[in-house]
């Protein structure tokens, strides 16, 4: 497992370097049938995990947001190339790489890499989560307490209305929106915020399976908006990413919304 978590680890150092250089240059910019841009710094990144893996691990699949190369294997690499693109276009610079390996469904090694501020959030399955070789947990503060916040995503076409959820659960908790999920569930599992709210469904595996790991080997709990536990190669219900101690709570309020 070491090994995997080394290769990830360098891949991601290299997608990093592609982001930092492609954020102060044009980005060429595309919008894909979404209505979500993609740039062509995703593209390289994305393609270069599928080259990367098809020489160490040809009978690994790659199963990537902009593009895939999907084989009969157990062992699945799911890669979000920049998570955040649309703050990335408009020089954010909140925007991270996400990678994992996915092991029938079960996410066993995971990263999500920060270029602007360096850092590398880690996580072997049964192993505990890193920042920077650092033990990480997540935070400890109950539902309503005060200094608990919580972090949501929303957009036109998302399956589930994250904007009548957080109507409800601003009157207990502060809201943010990081303008990444990937980076929002780092806050999560590294104990600055208590939650985030992700409504992604087709490719929101590609979002979710490095920060489903990192959050779960922090100390927190990770479902679909339903409470179920879910596969990571594959379309999701959406994730609630949480400490563990909100979480049936927050799945009681969104609940009344789905």
């Amino acid at each position: 497992m070491k090994e995997y978590l080394e290769f990830a680890q360098e891949l991601a150092y290299k997608a990093g370097s592609i982001m930092k250089e492609y954020f102060y240059k044009e980005k060429q910019t595309e919008y894909k049938s979404d209505k979500t841009p993609v740039t062509i710094a995703d593209k390289m990144i994305n393609d270069y995990v599928i080259e990367q893996v098809k020489k160490k691990y040809p009978t690994h699949s790659v199963d990537g947001e902009e593009a895939k190369n999907i084989n009969n294997s157990k062992y699945v690499w799911v890669c979000d190339p920049i998570d955040g693109t649309s703050m990335f276009t408009r020089g954010v610079p909140v925007s991270v790489f996400s990678l994992a390996l996915v092991y029938e469904g079960v996410p066993i090694v995971g990263v999500v890499y920060d270029p602007f501020l360096n850092d590398m959030y880690t996580a072997i399955k049964d192993s505990g989560a890193y920042c920077n070789d650092k033990p990480i947990k997540v935070s400890d503060k109950e539902y309503g307490e005060l200094g608990c916040s919580i972090d949501y995503c929303m957009w036109n076409n998302a399956k589930f209305d994250t904007l009548e959820i957080a109507k409800d659960i601003r009157k207990d908790v502060k809201l943010c929106q990081v303008g990444s999920t990937a980076h929002a569930s780092m806050l999560v599992a590294k104990g600055t915020i208590c939650a985030e709210i992700f409504p992604g469904t087709s490719h929101g595996h590609c979002d979710m399976a490095a920060s489903k790991l990192i959050v779960t080997e922090a100390g927190g709990k990770v479902t679909d908006f339903y409470g179920n536990d879910q596969r990571y190669d594959q379309a999701i219900n959406g994730a609630i990413l949480t400490n563990n101690k909100v979480h049936d709570k927050l799945l009681s309020k969104i609940k009344k919304y789905l």
